[in-house]
């Protein structure tokens, strides 16, 4: 399951060869995005597919022991809420929780676009906001929220976030720009060997990737918008997360 700020998805998942096992079920995140209508979707989707086992959630925001302490693009009343022991009365499995672009860097690094890269990769996650997950040498350092870094006196997800580039109509070679900027930022702070970019505009990673000009290789996510699903599923099979 992947909680997000505009849609909550979920699907099956085949972890011997890291893809979906079916079609993935999308519906919109309720607004407000309150704990209970939130975790009545998550507990429908779960029931379409008749599950019963131990499911994955990812959250967007920081995650530790299943507890959200932040809710950049989801209702504020979920800080300080635990996840996991929400969703209990409404699910019949046990839940693993983490942060949703861990999730998806997770996915990535294991069967994807980061599958047996070494040093430090860096993916983030263009939707809503802009999610990271951070890897050295193929450890997850959680909980990074890159997204919420200062890039010229505010948020770098404010401009440069995919939900920014549709609500300000903004051409591909436009958004690139400001995607140049704010990975300019991020790579004086971490000196990344591999940036990975995932959510929905993966999917049209043509349009704007090539027109990127930063010193680090950019490449696409290869499990695209189902990266989080995917790294859900493997999370709650290896008990990673927090």
């Amino acid at each position: 399951m992947d909680i997000g700020g505009s849609g909550i998805k979920g699907c099956l998942v085949d972890l011997d060869k890291g893809e979906l096992d079916g079609e993935r079920v999308r519906i919109e995140t309720p607004q407000p995005s309150l704990s209970g209508p939130v975790c009545e979707v998550v507990a429908r989707i779960v029931g379409s597919f008749g599950w019963t086992g131990r499911i994955g959630v990812t959250f967007p925001g920081v995650m530790k022991s299943g507890v959200a302490h932040t809710a950049a693009n989801m209702d504020k009343s979920w800080i300080g809420t635990n996840l996991a022991a929400q969703l209990e009365p409404h699910i019949p499995g046990t839940v693993q929780t983490l942060n949703d672009a861990d999730a998806a860097g997770i996915a990535e690094m294991r069967y994807g676009a980061g599958r047996d890269q070494r040093g430090v990769v860096l993916m983030l996650t263009f939707g809503t906001g802009i999610g990271s997950a951070l890897f050295i040498d193929g450890v997850l350092v959680p909980n990074t929220e890159f997204g919420h870094i200062e890039v010229d006196g505010e948020d770098g997800e404010k401009k440069a976030s995919a939900a920014a580039r549709e609500r300000e109509d903004l051409s591909y070679e436009k958004w690139a720009k400001r995607v140049d900027r704010y990975l300019d930022v991020l790579e004086g702070s971490v000196w990344p060997d591999l940036i990975i970019v995932g959510g929905g505009v993966s999917k049209k990673a043509e349009k704007w990737v090539p027109l990127l000009s930063t010193r680090t290789p950019v490449v696409p996510a290869e499990l695209q918008n189902d990266a989080g699903i995917v790294g859900a599923a493997l999370a709650a099979e290896e008990r990673l997360g927090q």
